[in-house]
């Protein structure tokens, strides 16, 4: 039996308007998918935030356990699947994706466990110390039901807060510590989580301002649940201040054997490290020069920088407050999706609606989350403006727009999340690879642009001004973390910390604020910043050998269809799926 994952697209959900799941093209249950759905459903019991995060009911007040017993439990499902695996044979296409993918994910977990840095998590955007706090973002606020899950979890926060900490001591006293920059900047993140009138505190209040009938009982165990967890919040920067500072290393370097497994982590494949920092180098110079070429058109005679101040200037590309930015950047993706509905791309209508908005808290950084499983609750586009920051250039954020929202992430994961009849639920739910998923994402801004939707020269420079932060990436991070050679037009010797702040300031128009969160993610985060950016060049390589296969029969939307009913899977799990020999 075979099965093309091509043929599953969504063009009878387009024309006839028909609601999910019922258009989707099925297939039967094979015993990988069986075996795949069975490991979401672990998953779900080891951690309820993913259940919230999917809106599946029945996990809403509970945390996974952070302690060393938590991930141990994690690692022994991980190994009990891969051991279920090795007696399985694929009968179709789709079982020999997954299963590919599934060894790939789940045999990489596995290596990362064992070095024991899993324990010792810590950074200024993706640990366990942003984690417990940001699952609220996630949860429904507009029932009374609502408003009691949300208590029980507030109450549970300490819980967590402390599985966590002795997560970090157990790997501190194995000499696992993440460096001292990172530990400085999560207390500073959990200071301000736990202030007087802070998150926790916003939250309960606002129970009251709902619609949903709050009592007083039920407000004041929020307000109770609050205290609770800013107190769990203030016990973790203590112990960070009294415990793990001074046990920090000052090297923001990881090194290279961590480096190549994160590298893999967020790739989901084995790429050359000095190979591709040397074509970061040569794509960050040739991205410079397309900049140039769009600043001369912008103001003749202007550098990249004079370009970016008459644009900066320019009172029509200009957004004062938040709330001005949630409207253009809703307006934006409406159209975008309105437009490139049924022409460019399959969109079918319970995949039409985006929600942008702006963050409850100020760290920087513009993210998307994924729609509900049922869809219920949609795929979202989030701006956590730092603090202080009052005026947006539209310049700069009209591709980033493109990037969260359609072409982008909304279309490829929402694409995953409705292909229920196609994809069992850790294709659809549980495999997530940022190379893939930001190399897409980075695609289809240039895709925009070819598309003739950046055909402003403001536009295009913001476009190309993602796209060189992107590339700098790459040469920064590998370079750090691996204490290569800086090139001599941006330096000299081998590459420090502060000489990758200059480097990115010379080539990152963000923010100060922006700037310093993104630097310090790089370092606390290594390998997932250039997995957009590599992610991309693998993309558009497997784009390449299927043009190259199929000669005149290429279609791009096709081509596009196919790759995105996959889900997310590793970059080499997706080359050897869609350029394979097909019946």
């Amino acid at each position: 039996m075979t099965y093309d994952a091509s043929s599953a697209d969504m063009s009878a959900a387009d024309s006839a308007g028909a609601t999910y799941p019922h258009d989707v093209t099925s297939r039967p249950q094979t015993a990988i998918d069986g075996v795949a759905d069975a490991f979401v459903e672990t998953l779900l019991e080891l951690d309820p935030g993913f259940a919230t995060s999917l809106g599946l009911p029945g996990y809403e007040t509970e945390y996974r356990d952070y302690s060393p017993a938590g991930h141990i439990a994690l690692a022994e499902a991980t190994q009990e699947i891969l051991d279920r695996l090795d007696d399985l044979d694929p009968t179709d296409e789709v079982d020999r994706v997954t299963l590919d993918a599934m060894r790939e994910r789940l045999g990489l977990e596995l290596e990362i466990f064992e070095t024991g840095w899993d324990l010792a998590a810590l950074n200024n955007i993706a640990s366990p110390a942003q984690e417990i706090r940001a699952i609220f973002d996630l949860m429904p606020t507009d029932t009374v039901q609502d408003w009691i899950h949300i208590a029980g979890r507030l109450h549970n926060v300490p819980d967590a807060i402390s599985g966590y900490m002795s997560s970090l001591r157990a790997a501190a006293e194995d000499g696992v510590v993440a460096a001292k920059r990172q530990v400085r900047t999560v207390i500073g993140q959990t200071e301000r989580y736990a202030e007087d009138g802070g998150f926790f505190d916003s939250l309960a209040a606002s129970a009251a301002e709902s619609d949903a009938e709050v009592s007083a009982d039920l407000a004041g165990r929020l307000k109770e649940g609050a205290q609770r967890a800013k107190q769990a919040y203030r016990n973790l920067s203590q112990m960070l201040s009294d415990e793990l500072l001074e046990a920090a290393p000052e090297n923001d370097a990881v090194g290279r054997q961590f480096y190549t497994l994160m590298s893999r982590r967020f790739l989901g494949s084995t790429v050359d490290l000095e190979e591709t920092y040397q074509w970061g180098i040569d794509e960050l110079d040739r991205i410079i020069a397309e900049q140039e070429d769009v600043a001369d058109q912008i103001s003749a005679g202007a550098g990249v920088a004079e370009a970016i101040e008459v644009l900066d200037a320019d009172p029509q590309r200009q957004l004062q407050g938040t709330e001005s930015l949630q409207q253009w950047m809703q307006q934006l993706a409406n159209k975008a999706v309105e437009e490139l509905a049924g022409t460019h791309f399959r969109i079918p209508d319970i995949m039409r609606t985006i929600e942008c908005r702006i963050a409850p808290t100020q760290e920087g950084g513009i993210y998307y989350t994924g729609p509900s499983d049922d869809f219920s609750r949609p795929g979202r586009m989030w701006w956590s403006v730092p603090e202080g920051e009052d005026t947006f250039t539209t310049w700069r954020e009209t591709t980033t727009v493109y990037h969260e929202g359609v072409p982008g992430h909304h279309l490829q994961i929402g694409t995953a999340t409705y292909q229920r009849g196609l994809l069992n639920n850790w294709r659809r739910n549980a495999c997530w690879v940022s190379g893939h998923g930001e190399g897409w994402a980075l695609c289809a801004e240039r895709l925009m642009s070819d598309l003739g939707y950046l055909d402003d020269p403001g536009d295009r420079l913001g476009m190309l001004d993602g796209q060189r932060m992107r590339a700098a990436r790459v040469v920064f991070d590998i370079g750090v973390h691996l204490g290569l050679e800086m090139p001599q037009r941006w330096g000299s010797g081998v590459w420090t910390a502060e000489k990758g702040y200059e480097f990115l300031k010379q080539n990152m128009s963000i923010s100060e604020g922006q700037l310093e969160f993104e630097f310090t993610r790089y370092l606390g985060w290594p390998g997932q910043a250039p997995s957009y950016k590599i992610g991309q060049r693998l993309w558009e390589e497997i784009r390449d050998t299927v043009e190259e296969q199929e000669g005149d029969r290429f279609d791009q939307s096709a081509f596009h269809t196919r790759a995105l009913n996959m889900g997310s899977v590793g970059l080499d799990t997706l080359r050897r799926a869609l350029t394979a020999p097909r019946d």
